[in-house]
């Protein structure tokens, strides 16, 4: 009776963990879709050249990654993209800290920020198709464009909202200059500064992937978002939906990878509640 009890306790404990678990709850949200969309092609009948299952769907992706025809566009694309998120990382960087020693540095990120943020990265598109040609530079400099704004703004927001309390404990305990910005600054302006980068890396992936759509209709290859449009072309609905899963994987990673950096950092100092 006793073991009884105690594997009782036991699945019980279990079932509280798990529904406390947000992976898990997640995953269940996750999976209750993914039997949505198969009982709703089965149910309705829909053509898979409008629809397909999501076992074609794995099945295509599955052949694909043996193939490493959709892996080699995957790292295509992401190369692409972190090349232009450093950029715009530097650049973003540079205009708030800028902004925050001098007055100048500050009326120009407002100004540029005003007239340069609203704009949509794929409408200079093909501008700088004219500059720079059917390349990966002008994919590139877009993507730097999208990542810049949110990264300058949100950062120049973090430094100008730190507790001026803060600024002089760590005055007083010595530190200046850079020791300053790294123990002080770059810490308490972390939260918006990782919102930042959460939000470039939104901007800069579906500036990409929208950019390799444009070029794929103009005749280049390489990347996720060509062999997207190029799937179009022969109907091959099922590969399309394959892109379209490896999008959404990955965007599911990352957030994951930012939440964990969150949890490690603004969560354990107490800079934001769990």
């Amino acid at each position: 009776m006793s073991r009884t009890t105690a594997s009782s306790d036991k699945f019980e404990k279990l079932y509280a963990d798990l529904k406390t678990s947000s992976t898990f709850r997640r995953g269940v949200i996750f999976c209750s879709l993914l039997i949505f969309w198969q009982l709703y092609v089965w149910i309705a009948q829909v053509p898979a050249l409008l629809i397909p299952s999501p076992i074609a769907v794995l099945e295509v992706l599955w052949h694909d990654l043996l193939s490493q025809k959709l892996l080699q566009a995957t790292l295509s694309t992401l190369s692409v993209l972190c090349i232009g998120m450093v950029l715009g990382v530097i650049v973003g960087t540079a205009l708030a800290a800028f902004a925050k020693v001098s007055r100048f540095g500050q009326d120009l990120l407002i100004v540029m920020s005003s007239m340069l943020n609203p704009l949509p990265a794929i409408a200079i598109l093909p501008l700088v198709m004219i500059w720079f040609g059917f390349t990966s530079v002008s994919i590139i400099i877009v993507t730097a464009h999208a990542t810049t704004w949110p990264i300058a703004l949100n950062t120049e927001m973090g430094l100008s909202t730190i507790n001026p309390t803060v600024l002089m404990v760590g005055k007083n305990l010595g530190l200046d200059g850079f020791k300053l910005i790294r123990e002080i600054m770059l810490p308490a302006a972390l939260p918006h500064i990782l919102t930042g980068l959460r939000t470039a890396w939104a901007f800069g992936w579906r500036t990409v992937i929208a950019a390799e759509l444009m070029f794929g209709s103009g005749g280049a290859t390489s990347g996720l978002g060509w062999q997207i449009n190029n799937s179009r072309y022969f109907l091959q609905t099922d590969r399309v939906f394959a892109g379209l899963v490896v999008i959404a994987i990955l965007g599911l990673a990352v957030n994951y990878l930012f939440r964990l950096i969150e949890i490690n950092t603004v969560q354990k100092w107490g800079m934001k509640r769990s």
